[in-house]
């Protein structure tokens, strides 16, 4: 056991739907991974004391409290991890970075291009010893790691063609309630910052390269919803009265890559029928990779140099050992699931801090994301007209 190592005190800030996914992530990954220091879980936030107490006695937390600047006070926190809507990243990430604190904080980086920049301008300005990472999570599904491992050692040739889309439904129903997703002021976009940021990392940590321009369109369908209630995972219960939704429900847009690739971009919570289908296809001169969340634990891998009579898609299971960070869960074909990439992301961070060297994706990454996603807003505003990323 790091009975010799200093243990890393961590606080949470925000305890909804993300904040239950990184709780796990910081409580099994100790548990399951050989850590180079002991991640504890010191002091959860969140706005409303009777709520965040609750979520901290399901959790794990050991205290709570309602301020996140007595978070970022606190001598005793190494790291700050946010999960709160996009609107206060950029504030609570810099201050934290400013007092030294380590910085975890979920995608996309920021609302607008502007916080985005200033946030790594921060990561940069902390030095040597304080390090900041953004939440890509699925970077971290094992399957899409393998994918990343194959084509770097040039399993499917050069790549040509790039195509990515996150399908979900639940926004269908046109009465469903006025979440803060929906608010631009505090989500900054909607499906393309919730679901195409995702989209456009997961292509560019694949493939290796980075989107140089854009082309794109941006569609809300349902222009007016109930306000919201209670809440409940990502959506809740309707109340009385009606407000504006002010983002969009979907983003399709094409963007060519620095390495001469091109691609496809569709984001959406309006797919009716798909849940959670994040989906990657990477063809290239001699192979292609297909990969898709709401079948996680495979691959889909084609061999173009294979014998004629031996070609097509080969599904393989992505649950041995010496796939990525499988080697610390379970037996040979058991499956993982959606709250491991958390578990992951944990081991990582921890891993990358204890070392000295900075995680990824960094800050400076996530910039690079929130660029396509201003190039994109950019581009459907002026008639999709071809857009550079900044």
């Amino acid at each position: 056991m790091l009975t010799d190592v200093p243990p890393l005190k961590v606080a949470l800030i925000g305890h909804g739907f993300m904040g239950a996914a990184h709780s796990q992530g910081w409580r099994v990954a100790p548990r399951f991974h050989n850590l180079p220091a002991r991640p504890e879980m010191t002091l959860l936030v969140g706005r409303n004391a009777q709520g965040v107490e609750e979520s901290a006695r399901q959790w794990g937390w050991e205290e709570t409290a309602t301020d996140w600047r007595e978070a970022i006070a606190r001598d005793d926190i190494d790291v700050i991890d946010i999960v709160t809507p996009g609107g206060s990243h950029a504030e609570i990430a810099i201050a934290a970075l400013e007092a030294g604190k380590h910085v975890l904080c979920e995608k996309p980086l920021a609302n607008t291009l502007e916080e985005a920049e200033a946030m790594a301008a921060a990561a940069d300005r902390a030095g040597n010893n304080v390090f900041a990472m953004v939440g890509f999570t699925y970077r971290r599904v094992p399957a899409a790691t393998f994918a990343r491992d194959l084509v770097r050692a040039g399993a499917i040739g050069n790549i040509r063609q790039v195509r990515a889309a996150y399908l979900q439904d639940w926004l269908v129903d046109a009465e469903a309630p006025l979440t803060w997703r929906l608010q631009k002021e505090h989500a900054g976009s909607g499906a393309l910052g919730d679901l195409g940021a995702h989209a456009v990392d997961l292509a560019q940590f694949i493939t290796g390269q980075k989107i140089t321009g854009v082309s794109g369109i941006l569609n809300t369908f349902v222009h007016e919803r109930p306000l919201l209630g209670a809440t409940s995972g990502l959506s809740g219960t309707a109340a009385a009265g009606r407000g504006d939704v002010t983002v969009d429900d979907l983003a399709l847009f094409s963007g060519r890559f620095d390495g001469g690739a091109v691609g496809s971009f569709e984001a959406t919570r309006m797919s009716t029928g798909r849940k959670n289908a994040l989906r990657l296809e990477v063809a290239g001169s001699t192979g292609a990779i297909s990969f898709d969340l709401e079948n996680m634990n495979s691959l889909g891998f084609y061999d173009a140099t294979a014998a004629e009579t031996r070609q097509g898609f080969t599904n393989i299971m992505v649950t041995e050992p010496a796939h990525p960070y499988m080697s610390a869960w379970w037996p040979t074909g058991h499956m993982l699931g959606y709250e491991h990439g958390f578990s992951h992301q944990a081991k990582d961070f921890v891993e990358a801090i204890a070392e000295g060297r900075q995680p990824e994706p960094s800050f400076a990454d996530g910039l690079q994301v929130q660029k396509v996603l201003h190039s994109v807003e950019q581009s459907a505003a002026a008639d999709s007209v071809w857009t550079k990323t900044i």
